[in-house]
């Protein structure tokens, strides 16, 4: 398998049931995913599942369709981004527990062929994608973090277990 594009990690100070519930609701990508929203529907966090996501940069959009290729629960999310049938990129997001919380790595392959690559510049406007997805790692990580972290900081997800 290639090494990840982009790749960057957090300490989450908060448990990593919390972190895995999160990024597999896709309903809470809203508030911390930098690039895509996900089109609501019926989604369950197991291998083989779909979900349609609406991604942008500035005032250019673009639809994918993302298929689960890994769902354990507490440990890791992983799906493949399609754009018209063809490979775009796989994400994968990785949760180790720590004595104080979990690190939580996030990482993608880019898996574009090189017409795609071309095409994908006109469709999104981002020229150094692997640039791009670095940044955006680095904000969906601090959302992230600030998000389970406030769960378990007010109980909700303790009273939720």
């Amino acid at each position: 398998m290639h090494e990840p594009t982009a790749v960057g990690s957090v300490h989450v100070s908060a448990r990593p049931r919390t972190v895995y519930r999160l990024v597999t609701d896709l309903s809470q990508w809203r508030g911390f995913v930098a690039e895509c929203r996900v089109v609501p529907g019926e989604f369950t966090a197991r291998a083989g599942e779909r979900f349609r996501g609406i991604n942008h940069h500035g005032p250019m959009l673009w639809r994918t369709t993302a298929t689960v290729t890994h769902a354990a629960p507490e440990r890791c999310f992983a799906f493949r981004v399609t754009l018209f049938g063809r490979p775009v990129s796989s994400w994968r997001y990785d949760i180790v527990p720590t004595a104080h919380g979990c690190r939580v790595t996030e990482s993608t392959r880019d898996q574009r062929g090189p017409v795609l690559r071309v095409i994908s510049v006109l469709t999104t406007g981002v020229l150094d994608r692997a640039a791009r997805n670095r940044r955006n790692i680095e904000h969906t990580l601090a959302r992230l973090k600030s998000a389970a972290e406030a769960l378990e900081n007010d109980g909700n997800e303790r009273t939720r277990s």
